[in-house]
């Protein structure tokens, strides 16, 4: 299996201190973790996109030159970009510099985003938020793959001989779909040979099951082969500690308080995804996609994950309300006492040699 940290850089108090760190500060952190990460041997680090709400990830390509520049190895992301909102044309414009400044280190995961807030802000249409990611997608595969562009589609306005520079480092780089709630971006997957990322974060195990299954089944039925059907998967938080009940009685005040702050945000909206299914902490560890817990029973817990979605990439985020020093500890913790656990039972051709679309720059 593949290990990658994720930060949508969520900015917010510390919910049962109030203490807040400054813009400065947070995102000196993701720099910080992105090299603490890529020595630690982590495969992966990918950075969030939000335009709404208490997050300073607005700026993704901002953010993945300053890694790219600081970092030397690791595989460089993005979960999500949120391509729902996004001028294709600059997208490929902004991500191609990001893969030559990375000298071949990119692959980014697309979406819509799991946030409503952002269409007004670019004056869009919600209800529409599907067919922009599918014409947006469309022609960034396009822009990528080729040069002298010709397109005409529904939102975006027509294309004569469209050449974007930079091209992409060697070829363009891999995109990834993020899935969380709606079968359209797994069949979006499908239809076009890509790997998904499931979300893995706020509901049930089933839920998500069903929509890896889903993008199998159709993934196949468009005739790719099924060995490259790759899945990653996100997960509920990361805490670790000397054995489980440690874990969970030193972690129970900031999870419940962070869980009961966003329900509250999301009160009346019964959509799935939108807030926790696990509002206490021992339901998301004994129920919920939470890795919170001793190393070991952590990765106990991501072999039954494995089990059920048979995912090639585990997805793990640091809570930055935590101090910083905890966040670090956690990070060589899962590294050193966890990542080689799971590896021991679970392995993928992902990243690899025999990963023909992989990123270029990868060793």
């Amino acid at each position: 299996m593949r290990f990658q940290v994720l930060d949508i850089v969520p900015h917010t108090p510390h919910p049962v201190t109030g203490e807040l760190i400054s813009p400065t500060e947070r995102l000196e952190r993701v720099v910080q973790n992105a090299v603490l990460a890529e020595q630690l041997g982590f495969d992966s680090y990918a950075v969030g996109e939000r335009h709404a709400g208490d997050f300073l990830s607005s700026s993704p390509t901002v953010l993945l030159g300053a890694l790219a520049q600081a970092t030397e190895r690791i595989l460089l992301s993005t979960g999500v970009t949120v391509l729902s909102l996004l001028d294709p044309v600059r997208v490929a414009e902004d991500y191609a510099t990001v893969d030559q400044l990375s000298g071949g280190r990119l692959e980014i995961v697309i979406g819509k985003g799991n946030e409503d807030r952002h269409f007004p802000l670019f004056g869009l249409d919600i209800a529409h938020q599907y067919d922009y990611l599918q014409e947006n997608y469309e022609l960034l595969r396009r822009l990528l793959r080729e040069e002298h562009v010709d397109w005409s589609g529904r939102f975006h306005a027509p294309l004569a001989d469209a050449t974007t520079q930079p091209r992409p480092f060697d070829g363009p780089f891999r995109v990834w779909h993020g899935s969380a709630t709606s079968t359209f971006a797994v069949e979006l997957a499908a239809r076009w040979g890509d790997p998904i990322f499931t979300a893995n974060a706020f509901q049930p195990r089933e839920a998500y099951k069903a929509l890896i299954d889903h993008y199998r089944e159709q993934y196949a039925a468009y005739g790719h082969d099924p060995a490259k059907a790759y899945v990653g998967s996100g997960s509920g938080g990361l805490f670790l500690a000397d054995t489980t009940a440690q874990a969970t009685a030193e972690y129970r005040a900031v999870y419940e308080a962070q869980a009961a702050r966003t329900a509250a945000a999301h009160a009346g909206d019964g959509r799935p995804g939108k807030a926790s299914s696990f509002p206490t902490l021992e339901d998301a560890v004994a129920h919920g996609p939470a890795l919170v817990g001793s190393p070991e029973q952590v990765a106990e817990k991501i072999l039954a994950y494995h089990k059920a979605y048979g995912h090639d990439v585990q997805s793990v985020s640091l809570n930055p309300v935590l101090p910083y020093e905890q966040q670090q500890d956690v990070l060589r913790r899962f590294a050193e006492e966890v990542v080689p656990l799971v590896r021991r039972e679970v392995s993928t051709t992902l990243w690899g040699p025999d990963d023909a679309g992989r990123a270029r720059g990868l060793a």
